[in-house]
């Protein structure tokens, strides 16, 4: 049975990333030239996940 399903958690206020998260969300923050949150859906992807839940607040 394929895994086709994600649920990626992303609430939360990222206080162990102080000060970087004072304005802006721990998600969007660059790694890279990309957001946090863009590497995490195109391992998705690429795993051949097809429905990705985030999880907020």
């Amino acid at each position: 049975m394929k895994i086709t399903q994600a649920i990626l958690p992303v609430a939360g206020l990222g206080t162990r990333f102080l000060p970087w998260t004072k304005a802006v969300p721990k998600e969007l923050l660059p790694l890279g030239n990309q957001p946090i949150i863009a590497h995490l859906v195109h391992e998705c992807l690429d795993e051949g996940i097809t429905d990705i839940c985030f999880v907020i607040s």
